[in-house]
């Protein structure tokens, strides 16, 4: 299974993540963190794509690239990475790491595995 973290600013649009989604590759899923699953946009891209949303803790989770602000905020080097590999559990690798709109505003990245 492919499962796609997203990550975003509280100021996106839909376009935001939409286009790091895009450019991160094809999905199963999206996966978040519990608080930004309560967002109206990523409940919009779930919606628009089809998806079903998992809400997944991610603190603690290594990831492959690690932004100082993310770690800091959310105790984890890359939101949209853990989220992915969490929704997967134990085994799950990226396969497509985070990528970021163009906006700077949204972040997505692919994990394969078996869900736990």
């Amino acid at each position: 299974m492919r499962v796609a973290g997203i990550g975003f600013r509280r100021a996106a649009s839909l376009a935001s993540p939409a286009e790091a989604l895009a450019e991160a590759g094809a999905a199963e899923a999206l996966a978040t963190s519990p608080a930004k699953a309560q967002a109206p946009v990523i409940r919009a891209l779930a919606a628009r794509t089809g998806l079903p949303l998992l809400a997944v803790e991610i603190a603690g989770i290594a990831t492959p690239t690690r932004s100082p602000r993310i770690l800091t905020r959310h105790g984890t080097g890359s939101l949209a990475e853990a989220a992915a590999l969490a929704a997967l559990g134990p085994g799950a690798r990226i396969v497509a790491p985070r990528v970021i709109s163009q906006d700077g505003m949204a972040t997505a990245a692919i994990a394969e595995g078996d869900p736990a």
